[in-house]
């Protein structure tokens, strides 16, 4: 293992990560809610985790078999993420009562199954974490001939370190989100970056 790689392995995926995105956006809801935070944040860890892999392992060979993959993810995505949008911008223009954090509190929580698989649609749909993970950092991990295990091993402990800190640490923020008109305006935030990026899927970027 070299420290050095690992080091530029742990940058890279920071880097990349702290982007705010649907992902990000929907790990930091489910922490201020407290509800299945550490199901939430293996699901991204770990798919983080398998899409590095594969990019540092093979990412050439599989843009040459399916050139056809790049439209079909980012119509699919785009879809996918004009869908969420939307039930977003529902959830900011609901009653008041409604995004209490009390009231949400004393609700009972979302099922899991729901929430994973609505955690692991954002994740696998979005095209540009295949774009991150599997080609920049897959095309970045070449430069480090025969240490392509460090690079990897550091971009994954940085996929880590930033669910797990977004996760539990939104946990911080409850007092802010206490007012109902804060949690008006996450979800709105939370509407406009999904249709945002959603139109860079669609007209390019």
């Amino acid at each position: 293992m070299d420290f050095s790689v690992f080091l530029t392995g742990l940058g890279m995926g920071l880097g990349l990560i702290l982007a705010i995105g649907a992902q990000n956006a929907f790990v930091l809801k489910q922490g201020l809610r407290g509800a299945h935070v550490l199901p939430v944040v293996l699901a991204c860890a770990i798919s983080d985790a398998a899409l590095i892999l594969l990019g540092v392992t093979s990412f050439a060979s599989i843009s040459r078999l399916l050139p056809w993959l790049d439209p079909v993810m980012r119509l699919g995505g785009a879809a996918f993420l004009v869908w969420y949008g939307a039930r977003s911008a529902h959830s900011a223009l609901r009653s008041t009562e409604a995004l209490e954090t009390g009231a949400l509190r004393d609700a009972p929580p979302e099922p899991l199954w729901p929430v994973l698989l609505t955690c692991l649609a954002l994740t696998w749909l979005n095209p540009h974490v295949y774009l991150d993970t599997v080609v920049l950092l897959g095309s970045i991990s070449t430069q480090f001939d025969g240490q392509q295990t460090s690079f990897a091993a550091g971009a994954i402990a940085g996929s880590f370190l930033f669910f797990f800190s977004l996760g539990y640490g939104a946990a911080l923020l409850r007092p802010v989100f206490a007012s109902p008109a804060s949690w008006r305006i996450l979800e709105g935030a939370v509407a406009l970056t999904m249709w945002g990026i959603a139109a860079k899927l669609i007209f390019g970027s």
